[in-house]
């Protein structure tokens, strides 16, 4: 990477920053409309999610410098918010604690934060929404020194050059894993080629996972009838297994079809999934109907599995 590439990224997330600083209101006088600070609000939030917690502890936590942090809670404590008794366990700690005027201070502040950030989302459609909470969960991680330990994955709608791949990474998974002929690829390829030719966003959705910056995962909705919608093309790729992403993908179709309308959802899969079948009863699904056919270049047995929304 060159320096020119580097300082760019440094400038993106200063802007960013410059940005959400502003989005958000924390440049005002008042957090939230409240009459804290930045620091004042962030300590009376640790506090009401905490118990017995030292200064020390509290300095510790949130990166703040002893003495700065000291002339905060004096002002805090002054303005009847906190309270510090002596700790029982050594008498050089105090322990603090919010009064009960600090407690309602503490429920304004919760209130006023919840309902900006819900104005925020409501700027957004749902797949947006969720796109933006999964970046942020990357970006946490990443920045948290966690991301090895716990890799992240997106989801977002459907683009160009997905469906293809879905196609693709279904014939290849099921002849590998259950040695399926290419009439199974062929079947799905029919049904993405519906999908894309009859799509309707009001009433069906693709979902495509990303797992550092690759596809690792699909879930589609379609109209069966009014009421009914159908749950299609559920993947998940040998490398993205073991994240709880198939149960994902199935509560986000079930949350798209609650939202379309949809008062029921049914799926067709098979009894060798095992995996995939333990996903759908675990969201609820109840088996209605199974038959014994030969198809894709084996003995199955078809499972038709329903739930209502």
């Amino acid at each position: 990477m060159s320096t020119a590439q580097f300082e760019a990224r440094i400038a993106a997330i200063r802007g960013f920053s410059r940005f959400y600083t502003r989005r958000i209101g924390v440049l005002h006088e008042g957090l939230h409309g409240s009459p804290f600070s930045l620091t004042e609000g962030r300590i009376v939030y640790e506090l009401a999610q905490r118990d017995g917690v030292t200064a020390a502890d509290l300095g510790a936590d949130l990166g703040l410098d002893a003495g700065y942090l000291s002339r905060v809670l004096r002002a805090l404590e002054e303005r009847g918010v906190l309270l510090r008794r002596p700790s029982r366990s050594d008498g050089r700690q105090n322990i603090l604690s919010l009064t009960e005027a600090g407690r309602v201070a503490y429920a304004a502040l919760n209130a006023s934060s919840h309902d900006e950030i819900a104005a925020v989302l409501a700027d957004l459609t749902e797949a947006q929404q969720q796109r933006l909470v999964d970046s942020l969960a990357t970006a946490e991680a990443l920045l948290g020194g966690t991301a090895l330990q716990t890799p992240a994955y997106i989801l977002r709608p459907h683009r160009p050059g997905d469906i293809g791949w879905v196609i693709q990474r279904h014939g290849e998974l099921y002849a590998e894993e259950y040695g399926w002929d290419i009439s199974f690829e062929a079947l799905v390829a029919q049904v993405a080629a519906d999908f894309l030719r009859d799509f309707n966003p009001a009433d069906d959705c693709c979902w495509i996972a990303e797992k550092d910056g690759e596809r690792v995962g699909s879930a589609f909705v379609v109209r069966k009838d009014k009421t009914m919608a159908k749950l299609r093309m559920v993947i998940v790729d040998p490398k993205a297994r073991g994240l709880g992403l198939g149960r994902r993908l199935v509560e986000e179709c079930m949350r798209f079809a609650r939202s379309a309308g949809y008062t029921r959802m049914t799926l067709w899969t098979n009894d060798v999934l095992h995996a995939a079948r333990h996903i759908y009863e675990k969201a609820g699904f109840t088996l209605v109907a199974s038959e014994p056919y030969r198809g894709f270049g084996k003995d199955l047995v078809s499972e038709t599995w329903e739930r209502d929304l």
